[in-house]
């Protein structure tokens, strides 16, 4: 019988929880069971395994992540947009690196919750990039050169990969604006 209280949104918030502290690498069943007090193979009432755990997280990192960026870009446009989107996702990486690692790690094609979620975060972007009058093939470039150029940075910030002791924030500042003058230089 299934502990009172104990659904799959407590096994996925044990779960991120764990992975925002030690790290996606560190997470497991027996972890997750021994945050909830329970035995692993209670999680199966909720949860098919490890795998849909890891899914579980992506999905809510995305649409997390997707809910804030539209909230932050809300009102905005161009440059301004894009710097409060970078921030966010910024935010969000260094706040929840468990979520984050999860989202570089998409469930299955074809999974529709999880491609629903991913789309939403993307949609945000896609808005963004109109402020660039930028759309079709161009937008997917831009989008495209702007995940890699937020997730690098973001990478290397989580790792301490920056050791040279100079502000961070206006490294990043830089980044945006650079981006920025990218995008602005793509316009139709």
């Amino acid at each position: 019988m299934p502990r009172v209280g104990l659904d799959a949104g407590a096994v996925v918030d044990a779960a991120g929880a764990l992975a925002d502290a030690e790290g996606l690498e560190a997470l497991s069943l027996a972890r997750v069971a021994a945050e909830l007090g329970v035995r692993p193979p209670s999680l199966y009432a909720h949860v098919d395994g490890l795998g849909d755990v890891r899914r579980r997280l992506a999905i809510r990192g995305a649409r997390e992540l997707a809910a804030a960026m539209q909230a932050a870009v809300a009102g905005w446009a161009g440059r301004d947009a894009l710097r409060a989107a970078a921030d966010v996702y910024r935010r969000y990486a260094l706040e929840h690196p468990g979520y984050y690692s999860a989202l570089q790690h998409p469930p299955a094609v074809g999974d529709a919750e999880w491609e629903e979620s991913a789309a939403s975060v993307v949609g945000v972007v896609v808005a963004v990039l109109r402020g660039y009058d930028l759309d079709g093939d161009a937008a997917v470039h831009a989008a495209r050169i702007l995940r890699a150029s937020l997730h690098g940075f973001v990478s290397l910030e989580t790792a301490g990969g920056f050791a040279i002791p100079l502000d961070l924030d206006e490294s990043f500042a830089r980044l945006v604006d650079v981006v920025d003058a990218g995008l602005a230089a793509q316009r139709r």
